[in-house]
């Protein structure tokens, strides 16, 4: 069982359950699923840097990326509709736990002159970050990297308010920017 899901288990759940006074278990919030994506803009003039991005992005998650195809044609952009524009890796269960600890304990202290994560919220419970490059990660070797390339991460969480999932992900160790 993956680390941060046992301390889920243990600790955070109750804590939650105590501090928002749920009377029902299933009220507790819980991370449902974490998007990971890559938009590839120069994918237009070089289709391999799609399955560059696709080939870490499953080496960083362990789970085969899917590639996007752009839905419609944009000729300012010289893009035309089918063709490959990013990848993309939605992850759940322990593997979802896995990448989480991983992100939190590794990655983001890595990131120069950390302070902390932006601390909002979408409305609804859910946490989205963006990430410069994906050297970030120990899975990838910086010597056989083809092309930087920056992600973002989508937390989608079943909380209701902003407050439950800012205090969901507080307890799994977000490390939030203090104002």
């Amino acid at each position: 069982m993956p680390r941060l899901l046992e301390s889920y288990q243990q600790q955070i759940r109750p804590s939650l359950k105590e501090r928002f006074s749920y009377q029902n278990p299933m009220q507790i919030p819980k991370v449902q699923k974490v998007v990971v994506s890559m938009g590839v803009g120069k994918a237009v003039e070089n289709r391999a840097r799609v399955e560059s991005a696709a080939k870490d992005l499953t080496r960083i998650t362990g789970q085969k990326a899917v590639i996007n195809n752009a839905q419609r044609s944009v000729s300012g952009f010289r893009l035309r509709q089918g063709m490959p524009i990013g990848c993309m890796v939605t992850l759940r269960g322990p593997r979802m736990y896995e990448f989480l600890d991983r992100l939190i304990s590794l990655v983001l202290p890595r990131i120069r002159d950390f302070r902390g994560v932006g601390d909002k919220l979408d409305g609804r419970g859910n946490y989205s970050l963006g990430l410069t490059e994906q050297t970030l990660f120990p899975e990838i070797d910086l010597d056989k990297v083809e092309y930087m390339q920056g992600m973002n991460v989508t937390i989608v969480t079943n909380a209701r308010t902003d407050e439950e999932g800012r205090a969901l992900l507080e307890g799994l160790g977000m490390p939030f920017r203090r104002r």
